[in-house]
Parts: structure tokens; sequence; C-alpha cells
């Protein structure tokens, strides 16, 4: 096994022009080998027992780079591990008064193959569209075809050639099979799925059955027509999609869409809230969900987009969400009907990965910044730490969530698991008399209706014990309180 420990793998700000910080991206462990792109660098590790190999994208361009991959595209096939994504190469850093930013010109998408026996890496495919603003598809999601022996790519960061597209892995040969965006794809049962998107965000499911190669797609203009709550989801932004439990699980932006899409019918997946708060950039964004154990463990994020110049009174909402910590980054082990806090971290976790009894983590100080906010260096500090397996069994670690009324209006909001927690709190200072409605469900299958609970609010301070309730817990106000404060304690 590839010993993580034996190098220094933090990874302080080092020249990479781009929006921000990129993080840790595409971990892999396959034939002892471990895999994982540095970015913004630009660089693609490969660690086992003889030493480590590091490719700084020169097939692609010139240094110095930037980018590799911001969203886990990797996949393994016999002895190669394909990686893929978008890099500059060259990097330009152009900065002009308050806006800083980088040419695109150079930006190209990317698919490489990296032998695991011969230690050697080959590009399969790269596309550029050579535009100052704009940018071809980024490769967002890997998944190989392991009856036509190619590779679907998944394409929905960038202005054209956006869509589900299939690779030939042999000679690079590249085709369009639908041309609706897709972030993220797997396998499940005799089909690939993946999701629709408009600009990141959730707007159905499509999929493809492997052996006649006809397309079915679902697709979702409300998503209350499928919360089981009832309630909407702003900006559901597509983060992680996983199989398991013969359902289709995809991670979003407010919690989780699940069920068995073949049928092709809309009543064939629900959303179940998790992690739910509005007007905030919490989402399980820009991250991994994997299979432990039988379960899927992923990670909802604090702080995966952000702002730091604002340019228009659009930006500055943006950076009001975005920049607004409600709580920790937390790891969410989900063994339905369990889903279960099983770890509490800083502004993200990139990437995930298990191997020996370890579970491996990128994390990230820093998010993703605006268009505007470029800097010629990347601005977080990265790192890849390894905890025990055991945590998946271990008791729930204490979290706590500090959340201004303006941020959920009266909107339905949370979806906390309460699961391993001896005395969960909420507690809300509220500046009049209202009521709260508390949703209580799990995600056992096929998923059942919430239970409703409520409570008369007083102005002042609230608290409301919740030993009451031992599974899934989201809220809606009768009205607004944009002056509110709500706190919620797990120990």
């Amino acid at each position: 096994m590839a010993n993580i420990t034996q190098k220094d793998h933090r990874f302080p700000p080092r020249y990479g022009p781009e929006w921000g910080s990129g993080g840790i991206f595409g971990l892999k462990y396959f034939k002892s080998t471990l895999f994982f792109n540095l970015a913004f660098e630009g660089e693609a590790h490969f660690l086992d027992e003889e030493g480590e190999i590091i490719y700084k994208y020169g097939l692609v361009g010139p240094e110095p780079v930037s980018g590799g991959d911001t969203y886990n595209a990797v996949d393994v096939v016999d002895d190669f591990i394909y990686f893929g994504g978008w890099v500059h190469a060259p990097a330009k850093y152009i900065k002009k008064g308050e806006r800083k930013t980088i040419s695109f010109t150079n930006k190209y998408s990317h698919v490489h193959q990296f032998d695991t026996k011969e230690k050697q890496v080959k590009l399969v495919w790269k596309e550029t569209i050579n535009s100052e603003t704009d940018w071809t598809g980024e490769v967002s999601n890997i998944v190989y075809n392991p009856v036509d022996d190619n590779l679907l790519l998944s394409r929905a960061d960038g202005h054209t050639n956006l869509g589900v597209y299939s690779l030939d892995r042999r000679t690079g040969v590249i085709s369009q099979l639908s041309s609706d965006p897709s972030v993220k794809g797997t396998l499940f049962l005799d089909s690939v799925c993946f999701d629709i998107s408009s600009i990141g965000d959730f707007r159905g499911i499509q999929h493809v059955d492997l052996q006649t190669n006809n397309w079915s797609k679902i697709r979702i203009n409300d998503m209350k027509k499928i919360s089981i709550d009832k309630g909407d989801v702003i900006k559901p932004f597509v983060g992680a999609m996983a199989s398991a439990y013969a359902q289709l699980f995809t991670f979003i932006k407010g919690g989780v869409v699940i069920g068995n899409p073949l049928d092709g019918t809309e009543d064939s997946i629900q959303f179940i809230r998790l992690f739910d708060f509005v007007l905030s950039g919490y989402s399980p964004s820009r991250t991994t969900a994997i299979p432990v154990g039988g379960g899927i463990l992923t990670s909802f994020n604090a702080f995966t987009h952000g702002l730091v110049n604002p340019m228009n009174e659009e930006e500055k909402k943006a950076m009001e969400a975005g920049n607004t910590i409600i709580g920790p980054s937390v790891l969410v082990y989900i063994t339905p009907p369990i889903a279960r806090i099983v770890g509490v971290f800083g502004a993200r976790i990139t990437s995930i990965e298990n191997c020996f009894k370890k579970i491996l983590l990128g994390t990230s100080t820093t998010a993703n910044l605006g268009m505007f906010n470029a800097t010629p260096i990347d601005a977080g500090y990265r790192e890849i730490i390894a905890i025990d397996e055991g945590i998946l069994s271990a008791p729930s670690p204490p979290t706590y969530y500090s959340i201004p009324g303006h941020r959920v209006l009266n909107q339905t909001w949370g979806g906390i698991p309460l699961f391993g927690y001896k005395d969960p709190k909420f507690r809300i200072k509220s500046s009049k008399t209202n009521r709260v409605h508390i949703f209580e469900y799990d995600l056992g299958i096929p998923i059942q209706p919430p239970e409703e609970t409520t409570y008369e609010l007083h102005e002042g301070i609230n608290i409301l014990d919740l030993n009451g309730f031992n599974r899934i817990v989201s809220f809606k106000f009768d009205e607004e309180d944009l002056k509110s404060m709500i706190y919620i304690s797990l120990i």
C-alpha cells in the first residue's frame, strides 16, 4: 500500500492561477497505486511503495499550468487509472484594477490514462475552444462502460460541448450521446445514470440502457413535486452520485434524490432533505460519495463556493450566501434507514477514498471563488488526512449549527440526522410570536412520508428539547423572521 504518512502531503498556497482554491480531487487507490489531483497547481500524483510520480500536464501544453480537476473525474479499468478534468496550459493571469481573472484561451478539457504497471501517463483526449472568456465543457465525471469498453463522460461546467459523451479509450475518438448537461453519473443495474443539470442545478435524471443504448429522461422542473416534505429547494447544485440497495442516490445542495429511475417516471424518485440551509452555500458540491461497508459515505461542506470582491448586487447576494458559515463540514454515513454524522471537519472535504481500514480525506480551507476573484496562487491550505475506519461505528461526534433567520426565511430547511445523539437541542431567539413545524423522517426504503409536530414560539428565547426525535428532522416557520437566530447543538 502507498503509505500517505511517509511523505508530508500538506500543500500550502503555491502558484496556480484560478478562482480561490481548488483542492485534492480524484483520490483513488488501485493496483497498489494511490492517485490524486492537486488543484490548482495542475499536478497529478501517483504513489506506490517505490515512491511518487508527479505529472504536470506537459502532454496538454507548456508550463506554467493550473487546474487539473475540481469534480473528481476518475475511474479504473484493467491496469489503468483514467483521470479527467480541465487544465490551463499555459495559465494566463490577468489583473486590471479590481478585476482579477484568467484568460481561458489555453483552457483544455482532458482525459488521461496512467498505466499502473509501466508507470506511464498517456494523453487520451484534449479539447479547447481558444476563447478569452469562454471554455469547452469540463470533464466532471468518468464512468467505464463495460459492455462497449468505452468511457462515458459528464460535462456541464462550460459554455459549449456539454452533455454526456462517449470516449474511445484507445483511439481518443469522442462523440456526444446526450445534449443535456450532466455533472455526475454512475453504473446502476443494467444502465448508466446521469443527472440533468442547468448551470449545475439538478433538473432530473437521464439514463442509457447498456444493452440497447436507448436513452430515457425524467425532467424535474419543480422540486416540490418530488420532495417528501413538499418544500422547495433553492439552487440544488449537483454534488455526487452513487448506487446502493438497488437505488440511485444523487446528492444535491439541500439533500439527496433517491429512487429507481429506470421506469422513466417522476414518481420513481423522491427528494429527502439533508443539511439544507436555504440561502447558504452549505452543500455536497465538489466532493465524492463512495461505498464503504455496504453503505455510502459522503460529505456536506461548509464553504464550497464564495466571493471576496463582489462587482454588482447579484454578486453581493451570492457572497452573503456562500460566505455565511452555518456549521462545520460533516462526513455522513448512509445505511438505510439510518443517516448518521460520523465526522466533523473544516471548510471543505473535496475527495474521499477508503483503503486498508483507513479513510483518506482530501481537504481545503478555501472555496472556489468568483470570476473576478482570481489569484496567481491557490489560496487554500490543502492536505490529505487518514482517519480510522472505526469512525463508521464510533459514537457520533458533537457538532453545532448557528443559523440566521434571514438565511432560511419561511422555507422548509434542515434535515439534521439525530441518530446517535443523546441530547440534541434547538434554541431560537425569535423577534416575534411564531410557529415552527418539525418534520421527522428516515431513509427507509421505500421512503415514507414525514411525521409533523408543531410548536408555538414566543418573542425572545425558545428552547425545544429534541430528545423526543431520533431520526432526521427538518423545520418550517409559519412566518419568516429575518431578525431571528437559531442554534442547533448535537451532543
